[in-house]
């Protein structure tokens, strides 16, 4: 091979007869069709791996990626029984966002997420496993009465946490131009928070504050109580055709999440 500092290497020929490399300063670097290149080389080893994951009736890891909340709430309780159930599966869970669960559906570096999009892009596909409503909690120490509380909410003066990283309406008409008192990024944060009695926070209905019936109001704001959320499951189905054994944790994490979202 002939290296950056030979005049020939820009042209030196290959079995694509395009330019894959050329030269940064005294280094090299790829090129736009060399990056494209070792982009679908990755993908096309990540298809080997679940091809040869799939084949061998060893364990296997399945990766799934979430929300904080969808992790706490649901992933961990389920997948805690399962291994209790004595299942040869593994299961890895990370915390991440929509945009990276999809990203990484599509690379095949996940198996499954669980995501609160109400589209996806294609090929990956989804499956509701559960509907959910916020509602917004607010310390007695506040306020005693339901009204009152809701009054100052519709006039700004109610001191709230924002959860904003998996608050779902953030731009909802009756929150524009809100100042929260506090920002935190997940719902259990924003619970933690609350449970200081100092400020309000929306959480969804499967989450409560330690307390809740004699420390705190729950009440429902109407035009944020009317909207109704979904969990789904998310999968690529390139990954089923690679690696049958996922067919089936697909269907049983779907039935096992749909379960555990009701019992809420």
């Amino acid at each position: 091979m002939k290296l950056a500092s030979d005049p020939n290497f820009p042209e030196e020929p290959n079995f694509f007869q395009i330019r894959l490399i050329e030269r940064q300063g005294k280094g090299i670097r790829l090129t736009a069709s060399g990056k494209e290149l070792a982009r679908i080389s990755r993908f096309f080893l990540l298809g080997l791996s679940n091809f040869q994951r799939g084949s061998l009736a060893e364990e296997q890891t399945f990766r799934i990626g979430g929300s904080a909340t969808a992790v706490e709430a649901f992933l961990l309780p389920v997948l805690a029984d399962r291994q209790n159930s004595k299942s040869a599966a593994r299961y890895a869970l990370e915390v991440v966002s929509d945009d990276i669960v999809e990203r990484r559906l599509h690379d095949l570096t996940l198996d499954f997420g669980v995501i609160t999009a109400t589209a996806i892009s294609r090929p990956l596909q989804m499956k509701e496993i559960g509907a959910w409503r916020l509602k917004l909690w607010v310390p007695r120490d506040l306020f005693q009465v339901g009204a009152q509380a809701v009054q100052a909410f519709k006039q700004r003066r109610l001191p709230l946490i924002m959860a904003v990283q998996e608050f779902p309406v953030l731009n909802h008409e009756s929150l524009r131009g809100y100042e929260a008192r506090m920002i935190c990024e997940t719902f259990s944060q924003a619970r933690a928070i609350l449970e200081k009695r100092q400020a309000a926070a929306f959480l969804p209905d499967f989450l409560e504050p330690r307390g809740s019936a004699t420390e705190f109001l729950p009440l429902r704001i109407p035009p944020i109580a009317a909207l109704v959320f979904q969990y789904r499951l998310a999968w690529n189905p390139r990954l089923l055709r690679l690696n049958p054994h996922a067919g089936s944790q697909r269907d049983w994490l779907a039935a096992a999440l749909s379960a555990q979202i009701r019992a809420h």
